[in-house]
């Protein structure tokens, strides 16, 4: 998996990453936004399992954040 974005920054002058490359469609960020908050707000698992889980995957998919 590349640690570099195949898309351009949608914000000018600012290095493209997760939050600039989803700025190009301000209502899919949104979107993406209420459901994480929900991801983390409620569930079975604990915020500790998730957590782990969250840096376990990013650990084994090489993730460059």
């Amino acid at each position: 998996m590349s640690k570099q974005p195949r898309i351009a920054s949608a914000i000018p002058g600012q290095e493209a990453n997760f939050g600039t490359v989803l700025a190009h469609l301000p209502e899919t960020a949104q979107r993406f936004a209420d459901l994480y908050a929900e991801f983390w707000s409620n569930g079975v698992a604990d915020v500790y399992i998730k957590e782990m889980t969250r840096i376990r995957n990013a650990r084994v998919t090489d993730c460059g954040y």
